[in-house]
């Protein structure tokens, strides 16, 4: 991947518009440029998306003070599961919804969850398919700190 030859591609498809979850209108990936944002794909029926969770609701809280955020992108998931899950988890980063899977395809992402890390000027940093752990959100707090 173009990654492990130390290039940062562009964050794909960073200017579609995906519907907003639990809030009226449209958000993009492109609408947090400037800020570091730690990308994560995820459903309410994906349990190790749940045990991540928890995990990525402590990053938002040390991201955005640092001028970062989480930026959730609900994977083919109806609305009120997805709503209901951000509810059972208290989460207060923003979430798209990804209702046709074309977004995550964008990225590769076809198994859940998956994140990205990607930088002030909308490129990708660090990948994680798979749970994330600590040393990812350290990553991506780090650079957020650090840019």
């Amino acid at each position: 991947e173009l990654l492990h030859e130390g290039r940062h591609p562009a964050a794909p498809e960073a200017t579609r518009s995906l519907p907003r979850l639990g809030a009226s209108g449209v958000g993009s990936l492109s609408a947090f440029r400037g800020r570091v944002v730690l990308l994560n794909f995820w459903a309410s029926w994906c349990e190790p998306c749940e045990a991540e969770t928890p995990l990525l609701e402590r990053a938002q809280a040390r991201l955005a003070p640092a001028g970062g955020t989480v930026l959730g992108v609900t994977y083919e998931d109806l609305s009120t599961d997805a709503s209901a899950f951000v509810a059972r988890f208290k989460l207060t980063y923003p979430s798209l919804r990804d209702t046709t899977g074309n977004f995550a395809h964008a990225y590769g992402t076809d198994e859940l969850p998956e994140s990205f890390i990607v930088d002030r000027t909308g490129n990708i940093v660090a990948i994680e398919r798979g749970e994330i752990g600590t040393s990812f959100v350290n990553r991506a707090v780090a650079l957020a700190r650090t840019t």
